[in-house]
């Protein structure tokens, strides 16, 4: 969900040009469609997961990111110990409206819960869109 809300605020500021963005799990099984409730909350904001399928995150997806943005503590904490050379491009969400706090995920719960993440997500990616900008921004700096 999160990002297919980051690619839809993107494209209403016309900015898909400069931005690739992917979903991928820390622990997904590859190929799966988004639940049943991702779809039914997304179709209410006019996006459409039915193409959307799972992938497990890897290093060469890592490598090619410039900000790696992640829901929970425990998932920052595996990444930067296991990807190392990425962990200084790795953030919790919540860190975009400059605090620290996991985004429970709703996985097995009702579609109220689905609703009260995808809330939570687009309030974060709207307020925290020019720390977003400038993560970036910084991260494709430090490669030049």
């Amino acid at each position: 969900m999160a990002a297919a809300l980051l690619r839809q605020q993107v494209s209403q500021r016309g900015e898909e040009c400069q931005w690739q963005i992917q979903s991928a799990g820390t622990w997904a099984e590859p190929g799966l469609p988004a639940t049943q409730f991702s779809q039914a909350v997304m179709t209410r904001r006019q996006i459409d997961l039915t193409e959307h399928r799972s992938q497990p995150l890897d290093s060469s997806l890592l490598q090619a990111a410039n900000v790696i943005l992640v829901m929970t503590r425990d998932h920052q904490e595996a990444l930067q110990a296991e990807f190392p050379e990425v962990g200084g491009n790795v953030y919790l969400l919540s860190q975009l409206i400059d605090r620290k706090f996991d985004i429970d995920d709703p996985y097995g719960g009702s579609l109220n819960d689905y609703e009260v993440c995808a809330n939570e997500i687009e309030n974060i990616l709207t307020h925290g869109s020019v720390r977003l900008a400038e993560l970036a921004d910084r991260a494709v700096s430090a490669q030049a």
